[in-house]
């Protein structure tokens, strides 16, 4: 039986029923400590089932997560969670996933400049000018996953509960900014 390697640099992770994670590249046993600094670094890696050869990375990137929260290294608020499993099954599911991706991404483009405005308690206000833009870019991709509205159902009613939601939505995205202008001033 050959090596199990993936193409293009990513290391191929193959988890046992005994939960054992075995690194096909360094042929060696490993923990999700070990995922985890992987993750950290930037090395690309996908987990497979041994037994099934199921792409199970989801799952265990999951199950990091869960063991840092954890231990006290909380990073997902209460409200955060809530939002998010209140958000399985509704109709937006479908782009929670890349809007979720695209601002963490934006997120990790500013980091320096998001560390630069921590160290300087605010100092300048950095920090409200680099929120005030990502807002923007959070509008910005919340428009474009908006389902377009059919024209023949523009003036239609009986969509009291999503329309609560679009309006709840823009009056905490109108108290965001309130607060951001505030940071700034």
């Amino acid at each position: 039986m050959k090596k199990q390697h993936a193409t293009d640099g990513v290391v191929v992770i193959k988890k046992y029923a005994n939960r054992r994670l075995y690194n096909t590249e360094s042929s060696s046993y490993i923990t999700l400590e070990h995922l985890a600094a992987m993750t950290r670094e930037g090395r690309e890696f996908k987990v497979v089932d041994a037994k099934t050869d199921d792409d199970i990375t989801h799952n265990v990137l999951t199950q990091i997560i869960m063991e840092e929260e954890s231990r006290g290294q909380t990073m997902l608020p209460v409200n955060f969670l809530r939002q998010l499993i209140a958000l399985y099954g509704d109709s937006m599911q479908a782009m929670v996933p890349d809007y979720l991706d695209a601002s963490m991404d934006s997120f990790r483009r500013n980091q320096t400049q998001f560390k630069t405005a921590v160290e300087g308690a605010f100092a300048g206000s950095p920090f409200a000018d680099i929120a005030k833009r990502n807002l923007e870019m959070f509008e910005v991709a919340a428009q474009a996953f908006k389902p377009p509205v059919p024209a023949s159902n523009a003036g239609a009613t009986g969509n009291g509960t999503k329309d609560g939601e679009i309006a709840a939505l823009k009056a905490e995205l109108a108290q965001l900014r309130d607060k951001v202008d505030k940071l700034g001033e």
